[in-house]
């Protein structure tokens, strides 16, 4: 019985030490004024996010961005240059990354590209340096319209600006070690089997770690849909889009088990904010919110 005792104290606490590092992280940045650009506030870049070597970063994107599309090439899977598709998203990008600088003002000496591959994933992404992919699945099983495509890109764009996955490296790798040597300190403390300790300390860093994921998730709806909006996109598209991401994505986990946040937080957020970013849209097509008109996309039913 007090071996049982044991172990439930070891739970309790081990999972606390693998998150203790990770609060700490997220605490620090939040003391320093919020930043607010046109009324969008965002947390602060934190500065622990320098100790993941930048010129890496940079490297290891070039080299994976390069291997995926060599191998989709290799599979017939990447589309030509003049396929109308292609055409698109880069006309879309073209417009957006004017924008970009006013984020990260290093976009401006980023190699831009854009590619798509065919694959049925509903999915798309931008690695570090502005390498942007899209899977022809989400063009067209949500049947994007141009205003849906560009809040999808301006979000995984956005990602990059933010340096999340620099960011995410160094928590992820602060949140294991901590939990480790969390974990190790109270096996010997306590007097039980390590592996139990280290097992429930894994498990409180990787809940912590996901929360992080959300919060970026969050970040980027919001810069996303910003740049998107000065580039002449309705940034209410972004609302329907995730309408459509949830018609596609039934039966997907709970939002406390997933690194996105659900879709109807995702959509609750963006209306929150289109006081700000409804102007913005309003402003690069030379009219006023209140003219206008309803926006317009197409069902997927």
């Amino acid at each position: 019985m007090n071996q049982l005792r044991k172990i439930v104290v070891a739970v309790s606490l081990a999972a606390c030490a693998g998150m203790v590092p990770v609060q700490a992280q997220q605490q620090a940045p939040r003391q320093d004024q919020a930043t607010v650009q046109d009324g969008i506030q965002l947390r602060p870049m934190p500065r622990y996010r320098m100790l993941a070597s930048e010129e890496r970063i940079e490297a290891q994107s070039k080299a994976q961005y390069a291997q995926m599309m060599q191998q989709a090439a290799q599979k017939g899977a990447l589309a030509p240059s003049d396929h109308p598709q292609v055409i698109r998203l880069r006309n879309i990008a073209r417009r957006i990354i004017p924008h970009t600088t006013r984020w990260n003002p290093a976009a401006s000496k980023w190699d831009w590209q854009v590619n798509l591959i065919g694959s049925q994933q509903i999915n798309a992404f931008c690695m570090p340096g502005g390498r942007i992919g899209f899977f022809s699945g989400i063009l067209t099983q949500l049947k994007l319209t141009d205003d849906e495509a560009a809040a999808i890109m301006g979000h995984e764009i956005a990602h990059a600006l933010r340096e999340h996955g620099r960011e995410q490296m160094v928590k992820s790798t602060a949140t294991n070690v901590g939990a480790r040597l969390g974990g190790a300190v109270l096996a010997a403390v306590l007097g039980i089997d390590p592996g139990i300790t280290d097992t429930v300390a894994q498990y409180g860093a990787q809940f912590a770690s996901l929360k992080f994921s959300r919060d970026d998730e969050r970040e980027a709806d919001l810069i996303g849909l910003d740049i998107a909006a000065r580039a002449g996109y309705d940034p209410r598209a972004g609302i329907v889009l995730w309408q459509k991401m949830a018609q596609a994505s039934k039966g997907s986990p709970p939002e406390f088990l997933s690194t996105h946040p659900g879709g109807a937080n995702r959509i609750r957020q963006m209306q929150e904010h289109m006081d700000v970013l409804l102007p913005l849209y309003a402003r690069a097509k030379g009219t006023t919110t209140r003219s206008l008109p309803p926006y317009r996309s197409v069902s997927i039913r």
